[in-house]
Formats: C-alpha cells, structure tokens, sequence
C-alpha cells in the first residue's frame, strides 16, 4: 500500500514517527512522512494514497486550514483508510465535524490520564480484524479517560483502571475506576476509520502487539 503518514505538534513525534515509519516499510508498504499537512488540500496529490495515517497533534497553531479540512474529509469519506493514532483523535475547535470521522477522541481541557507507564491492554473481541493475532499484552503507554466517543464505534480493545489520584495540571485529580476504550472502528462515507489511543512515544510505537494493531488497522482500512 502507498502511505501518507501526517506528523507534527506537541508531543514527542521525533521518537515515534522514525519507529512507525520503519516498522511500515518493513512490512513492504510505500510510505511518506509529512510534518506539514499542506498535502491534505491537493486532491490529486492525495489521490495517490491507499490510506491516510495521523501521528499528529492538530490544533491552535498546528490546525488544519479549512482547505485541508476539505480534502481530508473527501479523500475518506470518498473511500479511502484513515489510522488514527493516540491523539491526534482531538478534536479541535475549529473543527467540531472532525469527531464524525473519528468516533471521538481526546478533547482539550476535558480529557485526563494516570501517569505515563505499564498496564495491560484487554482484547474485547478476538474476531476483530484490527486485532488479527494479538492476544492481551502488557505496553507503557498512556491511558486516556474522559474522551468522547460515539456509541456506534466497533470497540475490540480497552484497558481496567483502579481508582486513584494522581496529579493533572499542576493539582490532584480523583481518576475513575473503570473500564476504557483503547481502539474502535468505524465507518465515513465509503471509507473506513480505525482508531487507537495508545502509541504515546517511542517505547509505545516499539512494543510488538502495537505494531501488529496498526498493521492490522492498515489492512482493514484500505480493504
């Protein structure tokens, strides 16, 4: 498959984009890596893409034009994959329509998570082609709660929390017990969308189950 990977913005992309586009070319696809997204607004550039993958955080001065906004929307909605990646599921204020691509995602602000480290990640449904392979396994990743997400997502993957607090912001939080999504999939117009939360850094991106799972969401994408 040719790959378009969009990275940039506030989070530590420099470890994980080399790791994601590594493990891609690996596996044979073609791959390019953008930190702009200027690409996005050029339909015939982007018409040369199977699937569209975001590394990326999008928003105050990394937000996508409207332009970009447009292009996007139509390379997926027009029957296209989209892998989206952690967080660049925010969803914007300059761009409140991007949650129906997404199914939802971390909102600034609202969202929170328990420090950075271990837990395990729970396969909700093992028949799910995004997790082909993967059985329950231990990453250090971050665990995102309090994110939006539509009730028609197709949920396969989430992690068990037990309450605690922790510091957010500068101050204690009080953090729920619970169980979270960690990927979905979903459709937009004739293109498929599928999500994960995890793959916050490079230790993230190098664990072998996270790797399988992007592999695996390019797969069902773009078939």
């Amino acid at each position: 498959m040719n790959l378009l990977i969009i990275s940039g913005g506030r989070h530590p992309y420099e470890e994980s984009t080399p790791v994601l586009d590594r493990f891609l070319k690996g596996a044979g696809h073609e791959v390019t890596v953008n930190w702009d997204s200027i690409v996005l607004g050029d339909a015939k550039e982007m018409g040369r893409y199977d699937a569209l993958i975001f590394n990326t955080l999008r928003n105050n001065e990394t937000a996508l034009t409207k332009d970009e906004q447009a292009g996007m929307t139509e390379f997926i909605r027009g029957g296209k994959g989209f892998v989206c990646i952690h967080i660049s599921g925010s969803i914007p204020d300059t761009w409140p329509e991007y949650r129906d691509i997404t199914g939802g995602g971390w909102v600034m602000g609202t969202s929170f998570h328990p420090p950075y480290g271990q837990f395990t990640v729970n396969i909700q449904n093992s028949n799910h082609p995004g997790v082909a392979g993967i059985s329950d396994f231990l990453t250090n990743d971050e665990l995102y709660m309090g994110i939006v997400y539509s009730d028609n997502n197709d949920v396969f993957m989430s992690a068990d929390f037990k309450e605690g607090t922790h510091q957010w912001g500068g101050n204690p939080k009080h953090m729920p017990a619970g169980t979270f999504p960690l990927g979905w999939t979903r459709s937009y117009g004739d293109g498929k969308v599928f999500v994960t939360l995890l793959g916050h850094n490079g230790p993230s991106f190098e664990t072998q189950e996270f790797q399988k799972l992007v592999l695996n969401g390019i797969e069902w994408a773009t078939s």
